[in-house]
């Protein structure tokens, strides 16, 4: 009896030890919530959208490893704030999901642990993956987040609307506008053919999409606005052009939209062509492959046209996941280097949801070409540019520049004005740091 009790106390201590010694990872992310739909889902194939997918990830990656819990955090997009707080009060989560553009932020700050062994062991080369991948993580020659994505606007378009406005080619595919003229005397004939707006955009409630455009078109003038990493120049005729072209575009866009309206709004087919992200390219094409719907069969999607001619670029972006600075264990560093490798290896996977790959094997692969649309976008794996990496405070500068685009756009300032406030403004921060 004795032994049958002892094995029966070993049996349960078994039983237990792989709960007991569980590695708990507290990761922290955007990309909204839908545990509704995919809590529980862990065939990553079947999820569209970035949330339905990064969800599924997770919960793959803790099916396959049991030893590890990864306890998920969702904050509200772009969750810096709540960041900053979880930072000065020293209980930072263990991974965050971080745009590029906020990297220089923390990393200067020393804020950021450094990843260049955690990636090597796991055998994963900085050359594995692209420049503009790779390039957005690096800083003063150290790794500092595991690059994740490349993003970028886009011009979504309603190829039913489009016909119905002819402004469709007999192969079927959109005529899209190859200058500011051309943009302005299409947005008039869609207007007069369907009643409905051109464009549709966010213009209400966040401003980032006014920062990005902005960079966009000044890019396409090779624009030097940024030529001094420590101050930004928007006294030039090129800063004035894209702003009066930005503010012109109103005519032909529909007004005072938020994120979700803008979304929805295309989607129900309200406009013409929605300006907008890459992260939208999975969600609105399974939309267009379901019948009785405003996209049925009729979506398309391509780079933002080349408004000025002096360069073909578009202004990117991306998403990365970087650990916080903060005390932690071997054991609980190597689980968060398999969570990396995890990522890494389902790369192909995030990617459905219209990002741009990072891992250089992944977007050569004819598994990635083969989706929906990438042919058409593909050219800004090499036309996309970032702002140069030696300017701080991106992420604060977007908003700076946000506000005041905005209400230039919106008519509460002059464009001098905008302009004239948003630079001091901008070296202000700069000088300060």
């Amino acid at each position: 009896m004795k032994q049958l009790l002892l094995g029966t106390a070993t049996a349960g201590l078994l039983a237990l030890s792989p709960l007991a010694s569980a590695t708990t990872i507290e990761l922290q992310r955007f990309f909204g919530a839908c545990g509704a739909e995919y809590g529980n889902n862990t065939d990553v194939s079947e999820a569209v959208g970035e949330c339905g997918i990064i969800t599924s990830l997770v919960n793959k990656f803790e099916a396959d490893n049991p030893d590890i819990d990864v306890n998920v955090t969702t904050v509200e997009w772009p969750g810096y704030d709540q960041l900053n707080a979880q930072l000065a009060s020293r209980s930072a989560p263990d991974v965050v999901s971080m745009h590029y553009s906020a990297i220089s932020d923390y990393q200067s700050r020393g804020l950021l642990v450094p990843l260049d062994k955690l990636l090597k062991d796991q055998n994963i080369k900085p050359s594995d993956f692209t420049e503009a991948g790779i390039s957005s993580v690096t800083k003063e020659d150290g790794i500092y987040a595991l690059p994740f994505d490349n993003w970028t606007m886009l011009f979504h378009v309603n190829n039913n609307l489009m016909k119905q406005a002819g402004l469709l080619k007999k192969d079927g595919t959109p005529i899209l506008p190859t200058s500011r003229e051309e943009l302005f005397s299409q947005g008039k004939q869609f207007q007069e053919a369907t009643g409905k707006p051109y464009l549709i955009q966010v213009s209400a409630n966040e401003t980032a999409s006014f920062a990005r455009m902005f960079y966009t078109l000044m890019m396409q003038q090779n624009s030097t606005f940024f030529d001094d990493p420590r101050k930004i120049d928007l006294t030039g005729e090129d800063a004035k052009k894209t702003l009066t072209f930005m503010k012109d575009m109103l005519n032909v866009t529909a007004k005072n939209l938020d994120y979700a309206a803008a979304v929805s709004g295309f989607s129900s087919g309200d406009a013409g062509i929605s300006v907008n992200g890459t992260w939208l390219i999975g969600s609105y094409d399974n939309q267009s492959k379901e019948s009785n719907n405003a996209l049925s069969g009729g979506y398309s999607v391509y780079p933002i046209p080349q408004f000025f001619d002096k360069k073909d670029v578009t202004y990117t972006d991306g998403h990365g996941w970087a650990v916080p600075r903060g005390k932690r264990s071997d054991e609980k560093m190597a689980a968060i280097g398999k969570l990396f490798k995890f990522f890494y290896d389902n790369n192909y996977q995030w990617a459905r949801t219209g990002h741009l790959p990072v891992v250089k094997a992944v977007i050569n692969s004819e598994q990635f070409k083969s989706l929906p649309h990438r042919s058409d976008i593909a050219k800004i794996a090499k036309t996309g540019q970032a702002l140069p990496s030696a300017v701080l405070r991106q992420f604060a500068i977007q908003d700076i520049l946000g506000e005041e685009l905005s209400s230039a756009v919106n008519g509460d300032k002059s464009i001098d004005d905008a302009l004239k406030t948003a630079q001091y403004r901008v070296n202000d921060l700069l000088e300060n740091i």
